[in-house]
């Protein structure tokens, strides 16, 4: 039997969920809409309400061709005459229930872990579910949560083991996450999931047909922020000045959700470069402000509940708009705040690029025990080998671009890498220079958003080659003097590139990695 698993609903008869809604008429309805597989699974019902309940669903699924799995008991999916059963962890054992059902039985199984999801495969069944991907109200003692990257080493570890079996992702899914969720589980080279599982977000919906063929259209299509999944030449700076010139040309709208003592610095750098900049906090004005084309930069410089909670909604505003989002998590590593501040904004959106010193990135990516001082990078624990594979592992998982910026940014995308040695020590010694080349990136990912990693190296390198111009003038004598000139610089280099001036890129220092 060749089952579609593209849309799967488990469903779900709490009052919570439910509410007073008619359970078939939800599921037919669900069905009309675009649902390929149905689960029933009721943990509170008793045995023979189980079975006339699912013979009822049964009837329905039927007719449309669609098959009815029972959530764990295996007794009632005999007694019902459906097409098999969905088993957790802590359910009746895989063997046992294959040769209850028999070979034609379709029977899946809940997945956690890379372990669990070996030996499901290797076991003989149909499908897994992977997850919990999401925190969800429909599971109280939900093991634990492994989001999209951990959806995402199961699905590798299954590939590498040479296990050819169909997944399902589960766990909190809805309208504005299942495209972020298929694109950051899958690959442009490696394995992918065969659909999602959804529960209240058609069983709770006021419009079970209308949401299922929302979910149905977005699964089928590309997410507005996915780039191209054909492999990218090697990286160099050629194509740079064509960025430059691009940017002065289209002047792409750059908003900056960043602290008040960088703003202003941030708007004049963004407008010397040629950008629009504007700076709100306010993420109620997202949802317009990404329909014009820009991007965001979210700067968790001075981060609180109520930041979070702006940043969240303009995230959401620019990844459904497809504008390019880019994450500087500021201190991400001083206090505990930060670090739950990092991990809501890792679960709930896509950042096409994240830009932050060793420190930042280590926490990003998760190692543990990392400890920073303020917003400070600290002391190098790390040699640049071990430096590049967390920015190039952490790019992978989430499927973007990373920038570790120090003594010698590194960049990548998860495949390519780029080591750049331009900048210049009074940097470090004004304010706000990290925050205002993550303005400066946005901008440039905004107008050239075919190669992502592209337009942030030009971002840098005119950034940094500004700086290196500026601090060798005669009139400048320190920090002080150095930020006006900084300025001037970064307009020269846009106005000489415009007239085909690119003597200034002989100055970069930049070299491709392994």
């Amino acid at each position: 039997m060749v089952v579609d698993y593209s849309l799967y609903l488990v469903t779900d008869s709490t009052k919570a969920i439910l509410k007073d809604g008619h359970l078939p008429s939800i599921v037919k309805a669900a069905i009309e809409g675009g649902v390929t597989i149905v689960q029933y699974r009721d943990k509170t019902s008793d045995t023979a309400d189980l079975i006339k309940n699912a013979k009822e669903l049964h009837a329905i699924t039927k007719q449309y061709g669609v098959p009815l799995l029972i959530n764990d008991r295996v007794d009632v999916a005999i007694a019902s005459g459906v097409e098999g059963v969905h088993i957790g962890q802590d359910d009746m054992d895989l063997a046992t229930a294959r040769n209850l059902l028999g070979k034609d039985a379709i029977i899946g199984v809940t997945a956690q872990s890379e372990e669990e999801a070996l030996r499901a495969a290797g076991g003989d069944a149909d499908y897994l579910g992977l997850g919990t991907v999401f925190a969800t109200p429909t599971k109280e003692n939900t093991k634990s949560i492994v989001g999209c990257a951990g959806v995402r080493s199961m699905l590798s570890a299954l590939s590498v083991n040479n296990h050819k079996i169909k997944t399902v992702c589960i766990g909190g899914i809805n309208a504005s996450n299942v495209q972020r969720v298929l694109y950051q589980t899958g690959s442009s080279d490696g394995p992918s999931l065969d659909g999602v599982a959804v529960v209240s977000a058609i069983i709770a919906a006021s419009d079970p047909k209308e949401s299922a063929q929302e979910l149905k259209s977005l699964i089928t299509s590309p997410a507005p922020f996915a780039t191209s999944s054909s492999k990218k030449t090697d990286i160099t700076t050629e194509s740079v000045p064509e960025a430059v010139k691009k940017l002065g040309e289209v002047s792409p709208l750059c908003h900056n959700m960043t602290n008040l003592v960088v703003q202003n610095f941030a708007a004049n750098v963004a407008i010397c470069i040629g950008a629009s900049p504007i700076m709100s906090n306010n993420g109620l004005e997202a949802r317009d402000l990404a329909k014009l084309g820009g991007s965001l930069v979210v700067n968790m410089g001075t981060v609180t509940p109520e930041g979070v909670s702006n940043y969240l909604l303009a995230v959401t505003a620019y990844n459904a708009a497809g504008g390019p989002v880019v994450f500087d998590p500021v201190g991400a590593g001083a206090t505990q705040q930060r670090r739950d501040a990092v991990k809501t904004l890792m679960a709930e959106g896509y950042f096409d690029l994240i830009k932050g010193n060793e420190g930042e990135i280590k926490t990003v990516a998760g190692m543990r025990g990392e400890q920073q001082k303020g917003v400070d990078s600290g002391a190098s624990t790390l040699s640049m080998e071990e430096k590049s594979d967390i920015v190039r592992s952490l790019a992978h998982r989430e499927r973007n671009v990373v920038l570790m910026t120090g003594k010698v940014d590194i960049l990548s995308d998860g495949q390519r890498i780029v080591f750049i040695e331009n900048g210049h020590e009074y940097l470090a010694n004004i304010t706000g220079s990290g925050c205002t080349l993550g303005t400066t990136i946005s901008a440039f990912m905004a107008v050239n958003k075919d190669d992502k990693m592209l337009a942030a190296l030009a971002g840098i390198l005119m950034y940094e080659i500004a700086a290196e111009v500026a601090a060798r003038r005669d009139d400048v004598r320190g920090p002080g003097t150095f930020v006006p000139v900084f300025l001037d610089e970064l307009y020269a280099i846009r106005e000489n590139t415009q007239k085909g001036d690119h003597t200034w890129l002989k100055a970069a220092r930049t070299r491709s990695g392994g």
